[in-house]
């Protein structure tokens, strides 16, 4: 089931999620309503408090051509990271039509459990690397505008309250 993605500025975007202590049925229903999310929006990473749930669950699937690559992380975290940094324009499903450099770490390794309990351990680079620690930063209370200076986090702030409205009023 498609689930309706908060916009900035939400309160709840901005909140620390809770570990994830019970992978259920519920959970996985969540993880499978959150990949239909991503996938129609359409973007390549999702967060569970995007969908209002301030649960320690994302999802991606990086991969533009080619067959599916979705990933399911419960209670992820990231383990190690490069001393390389990388700087790709990150834009977010709860900032629409937004976008802005970012530089991160270039290499991340990332640990989590899928959804049936297991440990699992990946290295990431490239794009895969941005949008995991993206995602991550989501289960913070972290958005990309807070990489950017204050005018400019500002400017997007306010674009996406009006666009927020606009919505609303429609």
């Amino acid at each position: 089931m498609k689930r309706n993605i908060l916009i900035h500025p939400d309160p709840r975007l901005k909140k620390l999620c809770d570990p994830v202590a019970d992978i259920s049925d519920e959970l996985r229903a969540l993880a499978d309503d959150m990949l239909e999310t991503m996938y129609d929006a359409p973007g390549i990473g999702l967060a569970a408090p995007q969908v209002g749930v301030l649960q320690r669950l994302i999802v991606m699937d990086c991969v533009k051509d080619g067959d599916p690559e979705p990933i399911v992380m419960v209670n992820p975290q990231v383990l190690l990271s490069s001393d390389d940094l990388n700087t790709y324009e990150e834009g977010c499903l709860s900032i629409p039509e937004q976008f802005a450099d970012v530089t991160r770490p270039a290499e991340v390794r990332v640990g989590w459990l899928d959804l049936e309990g297991n440990p699992q351990e990946k290295d990431f680079d490239g794009l895969w690397a941005t949008c995991v620690q993206h995602e991550i930063d989501h289960l913070n209370g972290k958005l990309f505008i807070d990489y950017l200076g204050p005018m400019k986090r500002q400017m997007m702030t306010r674009k996406s309250a009006k666009m927020k409205r606009d919505k609303a009023r429609a």
